[in-house]
C-alpha cells in the first residue's frame, strides 16, 4: 500500500465529481501491467480503459477510474487531494514504509538513464547512471531530497526547474544508494521491470560497482 500511495502521489488524481454525487480514484500510465497491479491491490473491479496517443509519437495509456467514496476520503486523510499536481507536499510516511513510497513515486514520476560518452579511440563508454524525479511541486521535491539524505545519507541536492517540471536528479555514487533502498526490501513484484532492468543493465556494464548487497538485490529481481 505504500508502494501505490507513491504511484498515486505521480500518476494518480482524485475527482470529486459533485454533479453527480460521484468521488473517484484516478490512476494512468503506458505501462499497463503496473495499472493491472494497482487494480488487484486495490481489490477493484472496474475496466481498464485505453486512452489513444495524442501526438504523433505518443503512447497509448492505461486509465483505471475507480467509484469510492471510502477509497477517495482515506487517500484525502493521507493527504492527496484533487487538482494537486503543483502544489501536493511530501506526506508524512512511517520510516518503514519509505522505501516503498519512494520506489511507487519513482515508477509513477521518476527515471533512470545510463549516460555514454566516446572515449579516446571513438567508442562508446560508460559515464555515469542518473536518476530522477519529477513534480510540478517543488516543495514535494524538496521534502523528498531531505527524507531521502535522512535515510540513506546522499547529498541534500537543490530541486530545479526543468522545462514543464521540477526535477531532482542524482548521480551515480547516490544512485546506487537509491537502488539499494528502493530494491532492498522488494516482494511480490512490487517494482516496474522496465526502470529496475536499467539499473541492472548499470551493473553488468559496471560490474565493479558490485558488492554483496547489490549481487542480493540482482538475483531477486532476475
Amino acid at each position: 500500500m505504500a508502494y501505490t500511495l507513491g504511484y498515486l502521489y505521480a500518476d494518480g488524481s482524485l475527482e470529486d465529481a459533485a454533479y453527480i454525487r460521484g468521488k473517484y480514484v484516478r490512476v494512468s500510465s503506458v505501462e499497463k501491467n503496473n495499472i493491472v497491479k494497482i487494480k488487484n491491490w486495490l481489490n477493484s473491479k472496474h475496466t481498464i480503459v485505453s486512452q489513444a496517443p495524442t501526438s504523433k509519437n505518443g503512447k497509448t495509456r492505461y486509465l483505471l477510474r475507480i467509484g469510492n467514496r471510502e477509497l477517495y476520503n482515506d487517500l484525502i486523510n493521507l493527504g492527496l487531494y484533487p487538482n494537486k499536481s503543483l502544489t501536493i507536499r511530501f506526506p508524512n510516511i512511517q520510516k518503514k514504509f519509505l522505501s516503498h513510497f519512494v520506489r511507487g513515486y519513482f515508477d509513477g514520476d521518476g527515471c533512470v538513464r545510463i549516460s555514454m560518452r566516446k572515449g579516446k579511440k571513438h567508442t562508446f563508454v560508460l559515464s555515469k547512471l542518473c536518476s530522477v524525479f519529477t513534480s510540478g511541486s517543488k516543495v514535494f521535491l524538496e521534502e523528498l531530497a531531505r527524507q531521502i539524505k535522512n535515510a540513506i545519507n546522499t547529498k541534500l541536492l537543490k530541486v530545479y526547474n526543468g522545462h514543464s517540471s521540477y526535477m531532482l536528479s542524482y548521480t551515480t555514487e547516490d544512485s546506487i544508494r537509491l537502488f539499494k533502498f528502493m530494491y532492498g526490501k522488494v516482494d511480490q513484484a512490487v517494482y516496474l521491470t522496465r526502470k529496475a532492468a536499467i539499473y541492472s543493465k548499470y551493473f553488468k556494464l559496471r560490474p565493479q560497482r558490485l558488492d554483496r548487497k547489490v549481487k542480493s538485490i540482482l538475483q531477486y529481481l532476475g
